[in-house]
């Protein structure tokens, strides 16, 4: 028994120091990496597990030198009115970028080049006044876009979704749209959500097209179309988009057969002759009065 102690006892502080000598790098190397991470976090942001927080600090610019895994980007809440061109180029792991609710009112060309696991994007509460064509087009993963509560926006570009495949959210909601080309909506076959309510449309012939894809589209699409309303013609001003039937459409269609057109021909004839004989009679009425004012003063003098 006493040998079995003996033994433990002498073998444990053995134990120890070879699990301290393992472990001893490892937490070196940690703490390396910890202050590598540290170091490269830019000043007013918070860093930690490939996120990197700079929101709400008031920033006008964008912060330089991120730590390059980061995969999540907040940049909300700011005062940021310009990004520069690739200033995203040496983040390729980054998925997550919110740029909500700051002062931008576009976005260089090719700033997503190199962003091709980017997957959700906030642009809400901005001042966006158009989606320019391939505005997105690098970002071909991209599976959420925001773009509500940009009250400028009042042009979305035929071509601003080009090559989003993977889209399934988009949002539009409360802007000043009047009218969405069916073009930009036809490329996106995995959309699932829509988000159009809180737009001024005008619900003129120009909106059937789309009004008819989001009918074909309701049973795949989630849309808030129910809330979305008609700003304009007066007459169904106030009325939910999807109150609309092909009734009221019905003017958009009508079509002239042979004998609309010989009526407005007629018509016009009429209108000619008419005109004709209405000159012709005020210049005989005019020449009258000239000559009878003559004879007046004739027989004055």
């Amino acid at each position: 028994m006493g040998t079995g102690c003996t033994w433990l006892w002498g073998e444990w502080p053995v134990a120890r120091s070879s699990s301290a000598m393992f472990l001893t790098p490892f937490l070196i190397a940690m703490a390396m990496v910890f202050s590598e991470a540290s170091a490269n976090c830019p000043v007013l942001c918070t860093c930690r597990s490939h996120m990197v927080d700079c929101s709400g600090q008031r920033l006008f610019s964008v912060p330089p030198d991120l730590p390059l895994d980061t995969r999540n980007l907040s940049l909300a809440h700011n005062r940021i009115t310009t990004i520069p061109p690739g200033y995203l180029t040496c983040y390729a792991e980054l998925r997550v970028l919110d740029l909500r609710n700051n002062s931008l009112a576009e976005l260089p060309a090719g700033l997503f080049l190199t962003a091709k696991r980017l997957a959700h994007l906030d642009l809400s509460y901005n001042n966006f006044s158009h989606v320019v064509a391939n505005m997105f087009q690098e970002a071909n993963g991209l599976v959420r876009i925001d773009l509500s509560h940009n009250p400028c926006l009042r042009k979305v570009h035929p071509q601003a979704f080009r090559g989003l495949a993977q889209l399934r959210d988009l949002d539009l909601s409360h802007g000043g749209l009047s009218f969405l080309s069916l073009e930009a909506l036809e490329g996106l076959p995995g959309l699932v959500t829509l988000q159009i309510g809180g737009n001024p449309w005008v619900c003129g012939c120009t909106m059937e097209p789309l009004l008819k894809w989001l009918r074909n589209r309701i049973q795949h699409c989630t849309s808030d179309s129910q809330l979305a309303e008609c700003r304009a013609p007066p007459e169904v001003e106030g009325a939910p988009l999807f109150s609309l039937t092909e009734e009221s459409f019905k003017a958009c269609h009508l079509t002239l057969t042979l004998d609309d057109y010989l009526f407005i021909a007629f018509v016009g004839f009429v209108v000619s002759i008419a005109s004709v004989a209405t000159n012709f009679l005020l210049g005989i009425t005019a020449n009258c009065c000239h000559r009878w004012s003559k004879a007046s003063e004739d027989e004055e003098i």
